[in-house]
């Protein structure tokens, strides 16, 4: 029996069904070339998916799905029954929405995507705010880091879809998303249609026309937010996980989610609404584009970003992580079913940005005594003003968006000074007990080249895979496992994620179409490995000096689709 689900009436009446969009064109395959090259991917198969469809789940973690898998009956049940590598790793350290995106379909770590955490600082922009967001375009006039105008540019590399549509102007590229750093990072360069979730409905760049599917979907959207939202029964199995944690006079968590109140839209984001909505935008520009049903390979790009809010908002182990895992399996399980309705040639891969940990609260509770929140002495304010007094200095000279992560030291002092604001910054953080590690630009460029599987990096290797000389930090610090980035109080958060440790690194990657053969492989993996592993499906060439990640071979018995 399916689990019910959290969607108001109307969120359902934006139907996620597709209707039958006609038999797909024959596909010719390339011609056999004998390759004198390593980077040429061999012919695509006869049956090489129109349609890929790549899916990320926002602080889905492996954790998470090895504790639901058995419990999912949808979406999420069928891709379980494909080919599912249940150790992927987000291979790097800056664990953040912005950075884990932008490597899933470019083949790309950050350190080569340049994406390299959610929020950098360059002391070089014009603009008096030096804090750069990782999907913006800071030479607009009047932008700032939290009202910005939303753009590609930081992105280094291009996606799969921009390989496609260089190779072949007739493929369609579509990026939903209910965060727009997930749209513009799986999207690309060259969508033809990107919509993420603006606050008040879903949105795109400027000067473009919005689709009367997603009119109508906003116009649905309006409606049901003007009301108050109602919830469906609370599954049994999230029942037995209802234990409230106070933690504070105005804020519990460790019930079901709480009901809508009418017009609230922030709370919109933190349930299963918010998923429905982005699937049900999807689904009708699968139809209304005829994605998959044209001469070329088509790709749609959904970034789910509910699971995140729900993480950042509730924690990950109580009753709302079930109810919000439990909805968007059925929702998947809808959306799948309205995909094979139109009788499309599609190939589906899920994975997530990255990982996440439970409130420290609770983690303690679930023996893990070590547990608990940041010590604001670590933050980048409190640590220059530690630092400036030590050296007799006089001015702001250690600068970070967080108590973890990239810290910068100001560029406009001598050679020899910034040199002790380094030192005595990484003295003063090593001291505290709550810290991990302390990396110099110079500790992170000596680390070596990976040899070994994900999972076994060292921090360097780790740091490494997100560093840019351009953009990174002066300072890279690894908080110890298991202590939360927030300090007491929050920032409207209880739990996150952004650590380099491996609850946040680890993530599964799961393939399905259905001539895939089912199989489980368990060892490392990467999301870099993504890009490739589509490539290989549908004859796209991919010269690996240009990405980190290699082809998995997903045909298991068959012919290797690798080359």
């Amino acid at each position: 029996m399916k689990h019910m689900t959290y969607v108001t009436a109307a969120v359902a009446a934006l139907a996620l069904t597709l209707p039958i969009t006609g038999a797909d064109a024959a596909r010719k395959a390339p011609k056999k070339i004998k390759p004198p090259i390593a980077d040429v991917i061999k012919p695509a198969p006869a049956n090489a998916p129109k349609l890929i469809v790549a899916i990320s789940i926002d602080q889905f973690s492996a954790d998470l799905f090895a504790e639901y898998r058995a419990q999912f009956t949808g979406g999420l049940k069928r891709l379980s029954g494909g080919v599912v590598f249940p150790s992927g790793y987000q291979s790097h350290a800056a664990t953040e929405t912005c950075p884990g995106h932008s490597t899933i379909l470019t083949g790309g770590r950050p350190a080569r995507t340049g994406i390299i955490a959610n929020n950098w600082f360059d002391f070089s922009t014009a603009r008096g705010d030096k804090k750069i967001y990782c999907s913006e375009d800071e030479s607009v006039a009047g932008s700032s880091s939290d009202k910005y105008t939303v753009s590609d540019v930081h992105l280094k590399m291009p996606t799969l879809g921009d390989r496609l549509k260089t190779k072949d102007a007739k493929s369609r590229v579509v990026s939903v998303s209910g965060k727009d750093r997930a749209a513009v990072m799986m999207g690309g360069h060259k969508v033809d249609e990107i919509w993420w979730w603006g606050g008040n409905e879903f949105t795109s760049y400027a000067g473009r026309k919005t689709p009367a599917a997603v009119e109508t979907a906003n116009t649905a959207l309006d409606e049901m937010l003007s009301g108050e939202g109602k919830l469906a029964a609370l599954p049994a199995l999230c029942a037995t996980k209802i234990h409230p944690y106070k933690l504070s006079e105005a804020f519990t968590v460790g019930n079901p989610l709480p009901a809508r109140a009418a017009g609230d839209r922030r709370s919109f984001r933190a349930s299963p609404d918010f998923d429905a909505a982005a699937l049900a935008i999807a689904s009708a520009l699968v139809t209304d584009m005829k994605l998959g049903a044209g001469s070329a390979t088509d790709v749609l790009t959904i970034g789910l970003s509910a699971t995140d809010y729900v993480g950042h908002t509730y924690g990950t182990a109580g009753p709302e992580m079930c109810q919000q895992l439990l909805a968007l399996d059925t929702q998947l399980g809808t959306f799948f079913d309205g995909l094979d309705a139109a009788k499309l040639s599609y190939t589906v891969m899920l994975t997530a940005d990255h990982g996440g940990h439970d409130l420290p609260e609770r983690n303690k509770d679930h023996a893990i005594p070590d547990a608990a929140r940041v010590d604001v002495a670590v933050a980048p304010s409190n640590i220059d003003a530690e630092v400036t007094k030590a050296l007799g200095l006089d001015g702001f000279f250690v600068a970070g968006d967080a108590p973890f992560g990239d810290y910068y030291v100001a560029r406009d002092i001598p050679a020899d000074q910034r040199g002790a604001v380094i030192a005595e910054a990484k003295k003063k953080l090593l001291a505290h007990p709550q810290v991990a590690a302390v990396l110099t630009a110079d500790d992170i460029a000596a680390a070596p080249k990976p040899t070994l599987p994900a999972d076994a990096w060292t921090l360097a290797q780790r740091a490494a895979a997100n560093y840019d000389p351009t953009r990174s930090g002066d300072l890279y610090i690894i908080l110890k496992p298991r202590i939360t980035p927030i300090p007491n109080g929050g920032f409207g958060y209880v739990a996150t994620h952004g650590s380099a440790w491996d609850y946040d690194r680890r993530v599964p990657i799961l393939f399905w179409s259905k001539d895939l053969k089912p199989f489980e492989q368990p060892n490392a993996v990467e999301t870099v490995d993504i890009l490739p592993t589509l490539a290989s499906l549908i004859a796209l060439s991919v010269p690996p000096a240009e990405i980190d990640g290699r082809c998995l071979d997903i045909m298991a018995g068959a012919d290797s689709n690798c080359p």
